[in-house]
């Protein structure tokens, strides 16, 4: 079946998922019959449909407004070098398509706009919806990169990702691990020098302040 008649279909997803997993349940040695988890697998089947795929049954282009940097009435969330926009602080969650465990990040983007910019919050949830689905966060970072690059137009982007991955804290060596991924498009792939000015600030920004902190207490 096409993603197209799982979207007319949710409440046959949602019904399927509640039964696979109450048989993983009873494959783990569980009783999905006692008290505590008698709920869990609507719970579960709700939370995928509902939330964390839901990525692959919207469009992030159903999301876009642009408008010119003149008529942005709130540039509060920018930062400006030269003619470069930097969009911070956008709260990332995913999950591995490894082993289906969250990562869990903070981006930045950065672009130079030929006319037209985005408001913060259609950022955010640009990122949101390729954040939605089974992903790496290498590929998660190239997605929103292209994106922007084909509908938005601007002379150049940066996207960068901070993923906390909690696969490499409940397995393997269990400890933290963070990544930090970068895509690199337009002008800033020709010129060394604005590229590198922006990626310091970029990096400065990730790696001093607490937003990722921040987004960890949210979670847990």
């Amino acid at each position: 079946m096409s993603r197209e008649g799982y979207k007319s279909s949710e409440d046959y997803r949602r019904k399927r998922i509640e039964e696979l997993v109450r048989e993983f349940l009873v494959l783990i040695g569980e009783d999905p019959d006692r008290e505590g988890l008698r709920d869990t697998p609507s719970r579960v089947a709700k939370m995928w449909v509902n939330e964390l795929s839901i990525g692959y049954f919207k469009k992030p282009e159903e999301v876009l407004k642009m408008f010119s940097y003149e008529d942005d009435e709130d540039q509060t969330n920018y930062k400006k070098i030269r003619d470069v926009i930097i969009v911070s602080g956008i709260s990332v969650r995913t999950l591995c398509e490894h082993h289906l465990l969250p990562i869990i990040g903070v981006a930045s983007i950065a672009y130079i706009p030929e006319d037209k910019i985005l408001g913060f919050s259609k950022f955010a949830r640009i990122v949101d919806i390729f954040s939605r689905r089974l992903q790496l966060q290498e590929r998660l970072t190239d997605q929103i990169a292209d994106f922007i690059m084909e509908h938005l137009r601007p002379r150049g982007v940066i996207v960068v990702i901070k993923g906390f991955h909690l696969c490499a804290f409940h397995r393997g060596v269990e400890e933290p691990m963070l990544m930090l991924t970068r895509s690199v498009r337009g002008i800033f792939s020709e010129n060394d020098n604005l590229r590198n000015e922006v990626l310091n600030v970029i990096y400065q920004d990730l790696l001093s302040s607490k937003d990722l902190e921040h987004v960890l207490m949210k979670m847990f």
